[in-house]
């Protein structure tokens, strides 16, 4: 990937990165990218979350501490700034797609995918990371519970209630 090779400078020229800003990106942009492409299917938006996700981080000044589990918390950074474009996007379109359950095509795939990502802009916010850091990320269930300080019966339950939701958008 291009992008993980690019000078901190090009991300943000009016601010100075403080001291392991750079190591930072250098050791997570690739994972901030590949979490960015899952969720928003398109190279173009995994780029444009990647430089999103770094240069809030540098626009608040936010430490993210290499002690607490940094990858955890840019890997929720970039899910929710993809679900952030993902919504941006649903908004702004102009133009309904046409949704022939009948199509056969290698772009139907694509269809499928795009239906998905408008399905999960649509859910609530806290719902829709949940949904996309288990079946996208592929985090487990503990995992997730550890994460929002749930627990484990309540993750399971609120992602059943979501695949539901998600199922009947689906059905339309």
């Amino acid at each position: 990937m291009a992008t993980a090779s690019l000078p901190i400078t090009s991300l943000a020229n009016h601010v100075i990165p403080p001291p392991g800003f750079q190591d930072l990106y250098r050791q997570y942009s690739e994972t901030v990218y590949r979490t960015a492409l899952r969720v928003t299917g398109n190279t173009a938006d995994a780029e444009d979350v990647l430089q999103t996700v770094f240069v809030r981080i540098l626009d608040h000044r936010l430490d993210v501490n290499p002690l607490l589990a940094p990858e955890r918390y840019l890997r929720r950074a970039a899910t929710n700034a993809s679900i952030d474009l993902l919504r941006k996007k649903s908004t702004q379109s102009e133009q309904p797609i046409e949704e022939g359950r009948e199509q056969a095509s290698p772009d139907c795939n694509a269809l499928l995918k795009l239906r998905l990502r408008r399905a999960i802009a649509s859910l609530p916010p806290q719902d829709a990371e949940i949904f996309t850091l288990c079946y996208l990320e592929g985090l487990t269930y503990e995992e997730l519970a550890e994460q929002f300080q749930l627990e484990r019966g309540t993750v399971a339950s609120r992602l059943y209630r979501i695949r539901a939701v998600l199922q009947k958008e689906f059905e339309k």
